[in-house]
C-alpha cells in the first residue's frame, strides 16, 4: 500500500516534530540550490526554529547582498504605492481647484459682457465698474502709443519724399540753367533759327513781367533788323533796274 497523505497540523510530539523539521529544512535547501542553479536565480532561505535557532541558505555567497535587494525593491515598491495615493489625492483637489477657477473666470467674462448682474450685490457692482474705467484707461493709452508712432512714422516718410522731391527740383533747375548757358554762348550762330525759335513763356512772377516782355521786344527788334534792310536794299535795285529800261 502506498503512503497516505499526510494531513497538515502541529505534530504534538517534541521528538517527531523536531525529526520531520530537519528533514523538510533539508529539502527546502535543497529545492532552493535546485532552483539557483537550473534558472538562474538569486535565492536567499531563512528558517527560525522554534526554539530561535536560525537557519539559512544563500544562492551567493554573501546573505547580506540579498537583503540589501530586498529592502531597496521593497522600499521602492512602498514608494510607489504612497506616490500614487499621494497623487490621487493631488489630482482630486488640484481638478476641483480648477473647475472652480474656470467657474470664476466664466462668471467674470459674463458679468464684463453686461449679463448676470442681478446676482450681483452694490459693491461687487462698484467694483465691477472701478475694473473697467481701470480696462478703459490702458486701452485708451495704448491706442494713443499706436497712433503717435504711425503719425511719427508716416512725418518720416514724408522728410524722405520731400527730400526726394527737393533732388529731383534741383537737378530740373541745373538742366535749366545749362541749357540758358549754352544759348547764351552762341546767340548769333543762326539767325534763321534763332528767329524761328518761339520765345519763352511768360515766367510767374507778375513784378518782372513788364521788363521780360521790353526785353524780349528789343530782342525781336535785333533780329528782324537785318532782314528788313535786306528787303529794303532789295527793293532800291528792283527799281532802278525799271528805271533803266
Amino acid at each position: 500500500m502506498g503512503r497516505g497523505r499526510v494531513q497538515l497540523k502541529k505534530i504534538e510530539n517534541k521528538i517527531n516534530r523536531q525529526v520531520t523539521f530537519s528533514k523538510r529544512r533539508g529539502g527546502l535547501v535543497k529545492k532552493a540550490h535546485e532552483i539557483s542553479v537550473l534558472c538562474d536565480a538569486e535565492v536567499g532561505l531563512i528558517v527560525f526554529s522554534n526554539r530561535g535557532k536560525l537557519f539559512e541558505h544563500s544562492s551567493d555567497t554573501c546573505m547580506e547582498k540579498i537583503l540589501e535587494r530586498y529592502e531597496r525593491y521593497s522600499y521602492a515598491e512602498r514608494q510607489l504605492a504612497s506616490n500614487d495615493t499621494t497623487l490621487e489625492s493631488h489630482w482630486t483637489f488640484d481638478y476641483a481647484k480648477l473647475k472652480a477657477k474656470i467657474e470664476l473666470l466664466e462668471r467674470n467674462h459674463r458679468n464684463y459682457m453686461g449679463q448676470d448682474l442681478d446676482r450681483m450685490s452694490m459693491k461687487e457692482i462698484q467694483s465691477l465698474e472701478q475694473q473697467m474705467d481701470i480696462s478703459l484707461k490702458h486701452i485708451r493709452a495704448r491706442k494713443n502709443q499706436v497712433m503717435h508712432e504711425s503719425i511719427s512714422e508716416l512725418q518720416k516718410r514724408e522728410k524722405v519724399m520731400q527730400e526726394q522731391n527737393n533732388m529731383l527740383v534741383n537737378k530740373i533747375k541745373e538742366k535749366k540753367s545749362r541749357a540758358q548757358e549754352m544759348q547764351l554762348r552762341n546767340p548769333h550762330d543762326d539767325p534763321s533759327s534763332s528767329f524761328l525759335l518761339f520765345p519763352p513763356l511768360p515766367s510767374l512772377n507778375t513784378g518782372s513781367s513788364s521788363q521780360g516782355e521790353a526785353r524780349r521786344m528789343s530782342e525781336l527788334e535785333l533780329t528782324l533788323e537785318p532782314i528788313y534792310s535786306c528787303q529794303r536794299g532789295c527793293f532800291g535795285v528792283c527799281t532802278t533796274r525799271n528805271t533803266m529800261k
